[in-house]
């Protein structure tokens, strides 16, 4: 009989070790096919989008904040590394599996497919069932793989039974098995294997890595394409002049010192939280907002231009994320330019509950599915609370919640500012909880006072001399009156505030310290226009805001 030299056998270690990297071959072109079905659905369908949503809602808010601190804006894309992290370990361990179980093993990749398949329909902004495709698809490609590729590693001998009487001799018999091969030749009492087929394998393996690259580059591509429509509506967006312009600002409202934060935050360098593992790009030209429920007399659905035709309002306001820490970096203010949300409710006969309206609660969704509630009371009480559409005097960028965003001066942003807005429910706080509320944070969160050391900063080592201490101070809707600081435990000093803008805005402040040689631990406090001092009881953001006097050691030298 003539041998096929490419078959020969394979050790247990090699089998288990090509097993796993079949494995992982498979989960990579699941992931890569999922990513090119998505294209044709939505790309929030795909299985490392949908698993990593799912984890965001599930996860505790303890664990959540811990996120943020850790890895700040690039907390999405850790999760989702770490997403494909775990599924390549996965992905390692039933490949190994597959070798000794080939079935069970390829079925397991199923398994991961229809958890896939379940986190994409079971998301907030899921409309169809149709988003399970790529996670069910990119499943059974991998399955598929997997079960072929096992096959080139060929199955596992059995012993050998024992010697068949009269076969071993110089007779008859003896030449009829010298000549033939019985299904156990060339095995050994420990088990060994049969013979693999290594071209075959390796040509199977590398073919099906080139086709899952160019697979998960197409969907990627295609992808990137579909928000092509989103990207032309923005770049022909022109925002009209607002009836109402934001004055200019106070020339003494930016300090002259290296170091503090500007008093504009730049679109680019402007904070983002919030759940969107994918940025949302909406086309303009077909956004549609409805607003309704309880008190509403007239029900209506806007799109972008009955927005832009209605009078514009352009004001400075001062944003904060509820799960900045004390000293934290999310906060950040910028010019926006939008319509007053409390007209728009005017428009549809919505009263607040001081004036006889039965809703206590505006619920805005957004088309990832979030939901904030916001105080009806607070948006309509006067407040420059906005339905905004430009930044800064662009329109709004993509990350920012365009085309159409809220801003509420004085209300941390997880019970006001939603972003790529496209529903308005009135309704009631007893009746409806939204996202966050649901993950014990407070209904109502007005913004806290806050003040934050942003020169020198922590661990500096200035000279002694003059240092110039300095920073922001915030207390959107109340406004800053004093700010204050300490050198160890000795007596406040007040800061010199600069002028202030408007009360919805932050302040910069600054001291001059005769720094002396040694440790020094540095602090501050503001006090808001109510009189109200800032605590010094640290607390944690959950469930209403971080609050707290933040510090700096630096060392003089």
């Amino acid at each position: 009989m003539v041998h096929d030299a490419t078959r020969r056998p394979v050790g247990g270690f090699t089998r288990l070790a090509l097993g796993a990297l079949s494995g992982l071959l498979s989960g990579y072109a699941a992931i890569a096919v999922a990513e090119l079905v998505s294209a044709a659905v939505r790309p929030e369908s795909g299985p490392v989008i949908a698993v990593g949503g799912a984890a965001i809602d599930r996860t505790p808010p303890a664990v959540k904040d811990w996120a943020i601190r850790q890895f700040g804006t690039n907390d999405k894309l850790v999760l989702q590394l770490g997403i494909l992290a775990v599924l390549s370990v996965l992905a390692l361990a039933l490949g190994a599996l597959a070798t000794r179980w080939r079935l069970p093993g390829a079925l397991g990749v199923l398994v991961f497919g229809v958890v896939g398949a379940l986190a994409a329909t079971g998301r907030a902004d899921s409309t169809s069932a149709t988003d399970a495709l790529p996670s069910v698809v990119g499943a059974v490609v991998g399955a598929l793989l997997l079960y072929g590729l096992i096959g080139r590693l060929g199955t596992r001998e059995r012993h050998p039974g024992p010697a068949v009487e009269g076969a071993v001799g110089d007779g008859p018999d003896a030449a009829s098995a010298a000549t033939e091969e019985p299904a156990t030749a060339g095995l050994g009492t420990d088990g060994g294997e049969s013979g693999w087929d290594r071209r075959g394998f390796l040509v199977a393996a590398t073919a099906a890595a080139a086709a899952s690259t160019g697979a998960g580059l197409a969907g990627r591509s295609l992808n990137s394409s579909r928000g092509q429509g989103a990207v032309a509506s923005r770049t022909k967006v022109v925002l009209p002049a607002p009836v109402s312009a934001a004055a200019a600002v106070p020339r003494g409202a930016q300090l002259r010192i290296a170091g503090v934060s500007p008093f504009t935050t730049p679109n680019s360098d402007f904070y983002r939280v919030d759940t969107a593992l994918v940025v949302p790009k909406v086309d303009a030209t077909r956004w549609r907002m409805r607003i309704h429920g309880k008190g509403v007399d007239k029900e209506a659905t806007l799109t972008f231009d009955d927005l832009l035709r209605m009078p514009l309002i352009e004001r400075d306001i001062t944003l904060t994320c509820v799960s900045n820490e004390v000293g934290g970096p999310y906060v950040g203010n910028a010019r926006w330019i939008g319509v007053r949300l409390a007209d728009v409710l005017a428009r549809c006969g919505v009263k607040p509950p001081s004036k006889g309206g039965p809703a206590d609660q505006l619920v805005a969704r957004s088309v990832d599915g979030m939901t904030i509630g916001s105080p009806v009371e607070d948006v309509m009480d006067g407040r420059d609370a906005l339905l905004a559409v430009g930044m800064n005097g662009q329109p709004l960028p993509f990350e920012h919640g365009f085309p159409v965003r809220m801003v509420v001066p004085g209300l941390y942003g997880y019970v006001s500012a939603c972003k790529w807005i496209e529903d308005i429910e009135l309704t009631t706080f007893d009746t409806y909880d939204s996202y966050w509320v649901k993950r014990d944070w407070a209904q109502r969160a007005p913004i806290k006072t806050q003040s934050r050391i942003d020169t020198p900063k922590p661990f500096a080592r200035p000279g002694t001399g003059t240092v110039m201490v300095a920073g922001v101070a915030w207390a959107q809707h109340r406004g800053i009156d004093k700010v204050e600081v300490r050198v160890d435990d000795g007596p406040w000093q007040e800061a010199r505030l600069a002028a202030e803008d408007t009360r919805d805005t932050w302040r910069q402040w600054s001291w001059p310290w005769q720094a002396q040689k040694g440790s020094h631990t540095l602090t501050v406090r503001a006090t808001d226009r109510t009189g109200r001092t800032q605590t010094d009881k640290r607390t944690r953001t959950i469930p209403d805001g971080a609050s707290g006097w933040h510090t700096v050691v630096v060392t003089v030298d």
